[in-house]
């Protein structure tokens, strides 16, 4: 492993695209503890440790930005609102048919549907750093800690607009410096701050765990977390992995004195087809209710058995509801993903066919029924480790950062990164990072 290690950095091109992504991800880490100007910086210290421990309904985003939320920093939204964004211009290709063709015109129309999510990314910026800025100046951010309602001691217009716009030229910044990774360094830029985020905020919340234990002064629970959670990247790594492959062959055809195909491929259709998308999701709203409940002010009937019932993590109602929703996205979303029809008409004007079947409609159905026996186990999988580790961690502090989804986007952006650099290395060498 060393020598592979050191491999990586004798290959000139890919030492240089890894400095520059490090360089990148410096930048990104000292940009989530700038303070936000007109934000008291010692209040929000003083409320942060508090907001930690008893969770909160803004966690997802939190987790997402690397803790730069709660602290209020320049990137205190980070990258979630081009997450969104691009969750949002996906689904409306579907519905929308200008998207759809712009979609199939290849890298043009590509290029046009990227314009068009940086747009709605800074709209979403703006949108959720004013309610950020909004939730903060009334005290809502940290509701059990008494001195919030000063975190932002000036409630000007002028002092308002420009913690906005510091907000959203922040955002734009994030999604610049992944777009320059995504160009110029290794892997998905965007995947990669994710990945930088969410691993940010392991250290302390494995401390947290050691330090809430009651057996052996903490280490029991520590090492009960550590064990699950190598159980969790493991069953991640052998179900990402895992796919369906569906044998293609292409009818050898006479053009002139010279023949064209004769070859034989696959379709791979993964277990996992939907990614860590139906966990967002789900997530994203469930979190609606409470919200609601909160800002309301409500002492009704309604109110507090949303409070009681959806705000912990680990209550049993949430959990049902969050396992449902999660097995409901992730049907929703390869559905709109992954057409059969379309996949099918691309096949049999290619004069490829799938052995035993007609091209067209038998084989769109028999992609069709494939798809969804393999969606059922990607679903119940995506529950599991979106639930188990949730609980289980929740038994022992840290629930926050330590969640299934942290692990999911951590072990997927790992592997997909892993497989860009095995691939230039092969270029380079012939022998791949991993034998």
């Amino acid at each position: 492993m060393l020598s592979a290690f050191a491999k990586v950095f004798r290959t000139p091109d890919l030492r240089k695209k890894l400095l520059f992504t490090l360089g990148i991800i410096v930048l990104y880490r000292v940009g989530s503890h700038v303070p936000l100007p007109g934000v008291n910086y010692r209040d929000v210290q003083a409320c942060v440790d508090a907001a930690t421990k008893s969770g909160g309904l803004l966690g997802l985003v939190n987790l997402f930005s690397g803790g730069a939320l709660l602290q209020i920093t320049v990137f205190a939204l980070g990258i979630l609102p081009y997450i969104t964004a691009s969750i949002i211009l996906q689904l409306l290709t579907v519905v929308i048919p200008k998207l759809e063709a712009l979609k199939k015109e290849g890298a043009a129309g590509q290029g046009k549907i990227t314009q068009y999510t940086r747009y709605l990314t800074v709209a979403l910026a703006v949108l959720q750093g004013t309610g950020l800025v909004a939730t903060a100046r009334s005290g809502a951010l940290f509701p059990s800690c008494p001195t919030a309602a000063g975190i932002v001691p000036d409630h000007s217009i002028l002092t308002t607009l420009v913690m906005v716009l510091t907000i959203t030229a922040g955002t734009a910044c994030v999604m610049w410096l992944g777009e320059l990774v995504t160009e110029r360094g290794v892997g998905n830029g965007m995947s990669m701050l994710i990945f930088i985020s969410i691993a940010s905020t392991f250290p302390g919340a494995l401390w947290t765990v050691k330090q809430e234990g009651q057996i052996a002064d903490g280490w029991l629970g520590f090492g009960v977390v550590i064990l699950v959670g190598f159980a969790m990247v493991a069953l991640v790594v052998f179900v990402e992995q895992a796919q369906r492959r569906i044998p293609v062959q292409y009818a050898k055809r006479m053009i002139g004195r010279k023949s064209y195909g004769g070859t034989a491929t696959y379709i791979p259709l993964k277990v996992n087809q939907a990614g860590v998308v139906p966990v967002i999701f789900a997530s994203s709203l469930l979190y609606i209710p409470a919200l609601i409940a909160q800002f309301s002010n409500s002492h009704a009937g309604w109110a507090t058995w949303v409070t009681q019932n959806f705000v912990r993590g680990n209550h049993p109602y949430y959990v049902l509801a969050y396992f449902l929703l999660i097995v409901f996205f992730a049907f929703f979303y390869v559905a709109i993903t992954f057409n059969p029809e379309e996949v099918a008409g691309n096949i049999k004007q290619s004069g490829g066919f799938i052995p035993g079947l007609r091209a067209g409609r038998p084989t769109a159905e028999y992609l069709g029924y494939v798809l969804n026996r393999l969606t059922w186990p990607g679903a119940l999988y995506l529950g599991l480790i979106a639930l188990v580790p949730t609980v289980a961690f929740a038994s022992f502090g840290g629930a926050n950062q330590l969640t299934g989804t942290s692990i999911l986007i951590i072990v997927s952006v790992g592997l997909e990164t892993v497989k860009q650099i095995n691939s230039q290395i092969e270029q380079q060498n012939y022998t791949g990072f991993l034998r």
